[in-house]
């Protein structure tokens, strides 16, 4: 028998506001943590006020909401299903002939929309919030005086001193080192916006500081001077460098390709944002996946009683899944594990294996 529109309309809407009550809960939840932590490490930093802790607690928002959505999504389907068996309304559906796949597909096209809509509309926006608050962060949290970025003409990063700043340009890194290579330096001092450039053609990092080789000092007003080496002074060390770099979840799904490709050219490593981009495209794939888990997990019960110790299973499986998903995501990131079986495997492993149980408990 073909499930009705009716009753398909009325099961994804029952979905929907399960979601969307839980959504509201867990975000308020997290806010309210998160925000409390912000003020912890606000209070030895006058100038970290209220307001700023507030804002910065709503712009981080969307990077943890962004972590239990998939949560929310398997609570929301499974309390979906729950209850739909406990008014005897799906036993009415299957006594009528429609089969667990055809009341369970309402849910699943929802939970793939959902995940869509986070990924091509809701991450940039996400993304710009984010990228706001780790300048918040850096500015009022850590107090950090450096900055990286990549572009397209190469690597600039910014370097704060107490007699001026200065600003170095790289077109390219040696990959597996912090070897620039073509670089020039912009030395300005408080008050004039330039007092000395330098062009060199590799730098590298040293404790202490930047390690030029082969360099014309130009001084305006003053001849060029050639020195075969010339020392920066610089704070800077590779795991601060790292941490500069403008994190994956700090850039839009649509703009990472383009990102990648200039980590390519620069001599950078895109693993970390190549990992990210597909794991943003499994997102509806593992949306999807934790509906077919509360299926599996929810619609047991009405057959054998049971209902919260299977319940309880399905969340135990869903936490056993994410702590997979970590690990293999962490040996992705370190090249031990093809980016896209780390990215794809956990949404993909899920689907068979829920697959697999709905078929075995439900048609025989």
């Amino acid at each position: 028998m073909r499930l009705s529109s009716t009753f398909a309309l009325y099961i994804g809407r029952q979905f929907l506001i399960w979601f969307a009550a839980g959504l509201s809960s867990l975000l308020a939840l997290v806010y309210l943590l998160d925000t409390v932590e912000l003020l912890r490490r606000a209070a030895n930093r006058p100038e970290a006020t209220f307001d700023i802790v507030v804002t910065m607690g709503l712009l981080k928002l969307p990077e943890i909401g962004q972590e239990v959505f998939p949560f929310v999504v398997l609570f929301a389907a499974m309390y979906t299903f729950w209850r739909l068996t406990r008014t005897h309304e799906l036993v009415v559906a299957r006594a009528s002939g429609i089969s667990v796949w055809q009341f369970t597909a309402p849910v699943l096209a929802w939970a793939a929309i959902i995940g869509m809509v986070l990924v091509t509309v809701l991450n940039p926006i996400f993304a710009a919030m984010l990228t706001r608050y780790e300048r918040m962060e850096n500015r009022y949290l850590r107090g950090q005086t450096s900055s990286l970025d990549v572009g397209r003409s190469g690597i600039w990063l910014t370097q704060l001193t107490p007699e001026g700043a200065y600003r170095i340009h790289a077109e390219s890194v040696v990959p597996g080192t912090l070897e620039l290579r073509r670089v020039m330096v912009l030395l300005s001092v408080p008050g004039q916006r330039l007092s000395a450039r330098l062009d060199a053609a590799s730098a590298e990092l040293v404790p202490g500081y930047w390690n030029l080789t082969e360099v014309w000092y130009n001084k305006p007003g003053v001849s060029a001077q050639f020195l075969a080496r010339y020392q920066l002074p610089t704070d800077l060390t590779e795991q601060r460098i790292q941490d500069s770099f403008a994190s994956p979840d700090t850039l839009s799904f649509w703009e990472l390709p383009t990102f990648i490709r200039t980590l390519e050219l620069t001599g950078l490593s895109p693993v970390r944002h190549r990992l990210h981009w597909h794991s943003l495209l499994a997102q509806p794939v593992l949306y999807a996946a934790m509906v077919l888990l509360a299926a599996a997990f929810s619609l047991r019960q009405m057959r054998g009683g049971g209902t919260l110790t299977l319940v309880g299973a399905g969340i135990v499986t869903a936490l056993l899944l994410f702590i997979v998903k970590d690990v293999i995501m962490a040996l992705g990131m370190s090249g031990s594990v093809p980016v896209l079986l780390a990215a794809w495997a956990p949404a993909g492993v899920t689907v068979l294996l829920s697959v697999a149980a709905l078929l075995h408990t439900e048609d025989g």
